[in-house]
């Protein structure tokens, strides 16, 4: 594969203080190395070339995640990233397409555990043992460990076991559990005892505990709120409100002795409770008044028209003056519209003749199937009249055509701000009055709505995509009927998940009506080529189509992405 250059190297702030690196590659079959050294996390891709604007050191340390610094440079046919965190962390790494993304998180630490980190990590050791005593063998696993051990009295038996190149926390597992045996972990001393006596200490313990809060002395402490509205938290706190609980009702942080009030006017909270409860109070507090993440949501709402007409028709007429003129009168044309002039018939449309110095104007077509129109357009007429040397016999023929073709769009683009799960509402139409009846008999006047509208609750996921609710109408005035005007709607409804800047298309609607008509004279209209004289063709053809897209943006994450 020939090297390719990178495209872009960025940082972001994750989900939980985590730190992201997100490069963009060449393609997708850029091939990507990772392993720890020392302390540094290194990243190689392979066959790739660094552009000269992304050969930098990146200093991240005021994000506030694990990760101090990345640096990205050139070493050879390939790029290496060298990643400094700080403190405990773990690492993951995926790609999509082209886009690699490397995120580095504080490592959660279990205090109750022996060794950190996933499953048994403690060194390995070798056991051999025949009937040895309990407590000798834990004095063993306590001098290879350094670990202080304090064994119960009633700690006792002998056990026989063989292990070989086995985690020691995985054979000290083994040996309690294989004994009935329990364990309490406090800083670097470890207590072993059965565990029903390891059950009666801490309940002990808890009923001690108890007691001793049912007599401690009361304090009050006030908060003030920043964020949050002081009745809300007040819920919280009480188990009045917030999230329910799988008995119905959420849990309560205060003791039995503890109140709490909470001052609208000033948004504060005053919380009286022992100091224990206060000083779990104020940790919920922070964690509770923070900023709201905000979301832009912007709909776009395309109405696309495409309409296309044909019509054409035909008229024709004709007559004989020779019986107007003194001559012999010929054979009669009846038409539509029959006008005696000197005995005869005329059979022109529109067709001027002179009989005793006076000018007559008669219609006195035979065929009368003109274009209609399309569109609501006039069709084009062309007309030829042929007659004979001496003007007494005339045959007229009058083309209407009409062609035409329309195309239209409307685009409509509402949007709308609004917190983290609060329900946002935009609207703007017309209210069309109607006429209801009463219980009464009389009559009363109502409205009815045609809006465009937008009502979407948006959720941010931990993952930084965007969950909508969305609701979306698009009304139009259509016709006037006697009880009234009727409305045209077009609603969607749905719950789409998208990513922060994406775009999604929720709904489609795409309509086609095609018409022919023909009209024509019976018999002479199916023959072969001058069957079209005797015929009348209308064609139209109208396609609608109807796209929503949304793209929903999240401010915060945005601002911060910026810095």
């Amino acid at each position: 594969m020939d090297s390719a250059a990178l495209k872009d190297i960025d940082f972001r702030r994750g989900v939980g203080n985590s730190g992201r690196v997100v490069v963009e590659l060449a393609n997708n079959q850029t091939g990507v190395d990772i392993r720890q050294q020392g302390k540094d996390l290194v990243v190689d891709f392979l066959k790739t070339t660094l552009p000269e604007g992304l050969r930098r050191k990146l200093d991240v340390t005021d994000f506030g995640t694990p990760v101090q610094s990345v640096v990205t440079s050139q070493v050879g046919d390939r790029v290496r990233m060298l990643v400094t965190p700080t403190g405990l962390w773990e690492h993951s790494a995926y790609q999509s397409d082209n886009q690699f993304v490397l995120e580095i998180r504080e490592q959660k630490l279990d205090p109750s555990k022996l060794t950190q980190g996933p499953g048994y990590n403690g060194e390995k050791l070798s056991l051999n043992f025949q009937n040895i005593e309990v407590r000798s063998l834990l004095q063993v696993i306590a001098d290879f460990t350094n670990f202080n051990v304090v064994t119960s009295d009633s700690v006792s038996g002998a056990v026989t076991l063989r292990l070989k190149d086995v985690p020691w926390d995985q054979a000290l597992d083994i040996i309690l559990q294989a004994k009935g045996l329990g364990m309490r972990k406090s800083g670097n001393v470890l207590w072993i005892a059965p565990k029903d006596e390891i059950a009666a200490r801490e309940k002990q313990e808890l009923e001690s505990k108890a007691s001793v809060e049912s007599l401690e002395t009361l304090r009050t402490q006030g908060f003030q709120m920043n964020y949050a509205k002081a009745s809300d938290i007040a819920g919280q706190i009480t188990g009045a409100g917030g999230a329910a609980g799988a008995g119905g009702a959420s849990a309560r942080i205060l003791s039995a002795r503890g109140s709490v009030i909470a001052e609208p006017r000033t948004n504060q909270l005053f919380v009286t409770d022992i100091p224990s409860k206060l000083e779990q109070v104020q940790q919920l507090i922070a964690k509770l008044d923070i900023p709201v993440r905000q979301v832009l949501i912007e709909a776009r709402i395309v109405e696309a028209d495409d309409r296309f007409g044909r019509s054409l028709g035909v008229r024709l007429g004709g007559s004989d003056l020779r019986g107007v003129r003194g001559g012999e009168a010929g054979y009669p044309v009846s038409g539509p519209n029959r006008v005696a002039i000197g005995g005869s018939y005329n059979a022109v449309s529109s067709t001027t003749v002179e009989s005793e110095n006076t000018m007559d104007t008669v219609n006195t077509s035979f065929v009368n199937l003109p274009s209609t129109g399309a569109g609501g357009f006039l069709p084009a007429a062309f007309a030829v009249s042929l007659f004979s040397s001496a003007a007494n016999r005339f045959l007229n023929l009058e083309i209407s055509a009409l062609e035409a073709d329309g195309r239209g769009k409307i685009v409509s683009s509402p949007r709308v701000v609004t917190a983290d799960q609060v329900k946002a509402l935009i609207e703007q139409g017309t209210e069309f009055p109607y006429q209801t009846a009463t219980s009464s008999g009389a009559t009363a006047v109502a409205f009815r709505k045609a809006n465009l509208k937008l009502e979407v609750t948006p959720q941010i996921t931990p993952e930084g995509n965007i969950i909508l609710d969305v609701d979306i109408n698009k009304d139009s005035r259509g016709e006037t009927t006697a009880a009234g005007i009727a409305i045209n709607t077009k609603h969607v409804q749905t719950q789409v998940l998208v990513e922060n800047g994406g775009t999604v298309v929720i709904g489609g609607i795409f309509t086609e009506e095609e018409t022919e008509d023909v009209a024509k004279v019976p018999l002479f209209g199916d023959l072969p080529i001058v069957g079209n004289l005797f015929k009348n063709k209308n064609k139209s053809s109208r396609k609608q189509e109807l796209l929503i897209f949304i793209t929903p943006r999240s401010i915060t994450e945005g601002a911060m992405a910026r810095r």
